[in-house]
């Protein structure tokens, strides 16, 4: 419901972050339409049974990491991108919610959990595609 505003959100950090250099040269829209989709398809991830299979899925399909490390950003940037990404899903909800029970507060928790593997399973799809892929290139 909010992904264009988030990856907007977060194309500003990632852009504004030491960390994270090598994006400032990219087409904005670019960083965007990765960012878009991976916030669109959150849900589908999250609640997947095989959480593993739906992330690789969703990630093979908009070429993450293909095409950042066709555009040359080191490994260790578009790991710092997901963290950002994460980070602004974490963002929004507190911006969102208000947490007053118990009950809201373990909801929280269990929520939490399910991001941290969503982008663990990320995170990890993307080390190992770039692998592959500097087997190739002989470049990581």
């Amino acid at each position: 419901r909010h992904a264009d505003q988030m990856a907007e959100q977060w194309h500003y950090a990632l852009i504004s972050n030491s960390r994270t250099r090598s994006f400032k040269t990219l087409d904005k829209a670019i960083c965007q339409r990765h960012a878009n989709f991976i916030y669109k398809n959150l849900g589908q991830m999250y609640f997947a049974e095989d959480c593993h299979k739906a992330v690789a899925s969703s990630f093979d399909t908009i070429g993450f990491a293909e095409d950042y490390f066709a555009r040359g950003v080191p490994l260790e940037e578009v790991i710092y991108a997901l963290i950002l990404m994460r980070r602004r899903i974490w963002l929004h909800s507190e911006q969102q919610s208000l947490y007053v029970t118990p009950e809201d507060m373990n909801e929280v928790v269990l929520s939490i959990n399910r991001v941290l593997l969503v982008f663990d399973y990320a995170s990890y799809f993307v080390a190992s595609r770039y692998r592959e892929m500097s087997r190739t290139t002989s470049r990581l």
